[in-house]
């Protein structure tokens, strides 16, 4: 297993060391969620024609994944790697951080149920913070950074706008560093990848990690969180 994903062990030695109970489920204590504005322009749900996908890049994979899986209105979201070629779009390699990857998340949603502009809401609210330059939490390196695929015009048209909403309106303490970009091919993740959150509920990296980002999401968008995650493989619904 690569170095960042262990690293969070030894913290959470120390932090068990130091009297901190580390409670799994609901009761994770969440990390403190940045609450941003809706978006202003966003795209109609009457000009949307069946199933919708964007793919977010916003450090580990693994995170993004459960965030949107439990968001209603998300019929599936895949983790897999985007802004490279096909040829090196393998987790080892990737993970050098000289394949011009970021590790992302292929979420298609039900336009009719939730929004564009909201799955793009809670991507800056709650899955990963966009402030960060070419890295997430623990982890490091230009596969971690922050950029949304969009997939046509009108989807890099509204995530443009919110971006300059959210920078105008001084939300986050930093700028936000967040690339958009149009049409990049998207590889999906090794079947292990997949469903990790909730397959390995226990592990360390997913406790310290990913869970308070899930909790974030029921506690800032509980009309939007839904208890039961949309998953990719069957072995995680056994």
């Amino acid at each position: 297993m690569p170095i960042k994903r262990i690293l969070i062990v030894a913290a959470a030695a120390a932090a068990l060391v130091s009297g901190w109970q580390v409670v799994f489920g609901p009761g994770v204590s969440a990390e403190p969620a940045t609450v941003v504005p809706a978006p202003a322009v966003d795209t109609p749900a009457t000009s949307a024609s069946g199933p919708q996908t964007v793919v977010l890049a916003g450090g580990c994979f693994w995170g993004v994944q459960a965030v949107f899986q439990h968001t209603k209105g998300v019929i599936k979201a895949v983790s897999g790697y985007a802004g490279g070629s096909k040829d090196t779009a393998e987790y080892e390699t990737v993970s050098t951080g000289r394949t011009g990857h970021a590790e992302s998340v292929a979420v298609t949603f039900d336009p009719s149920v939730v929004s564009y502009g909201t799955i793009l809401q809670i991507y800056f609210s709650v899955a990963h913070d966009p402030t960060e330059l070419n890295r997430q939490g623990p982890d490091e390196g230009t596969q971690y950074r922050s950029e949304i695929f969009a997939q046509n015009d009108e989807q890099k048209r509204v995530a443009e706008a919110y971006v300059a909403q959210l920078g105008k309106a001084g939300v986050f303490k930093e700028p936000i560093v967040t690339k958009i970009s149009l049409g990049a091919p998207f590889y999906p993740a090794e079947g292990y990848h997949q469903d990790y959150a909730t397959l390995h509920p226990s592990n360390m990296y997913i406790v310290f990690n990913d869970l308070p980002k899930i909790e974030n999401l029921k506690r800032v968008f509980p009309d939007r969180y839904q208890a039961t995650p949309v998953l990719v493989s069957a072995r995680a619904t056994n």
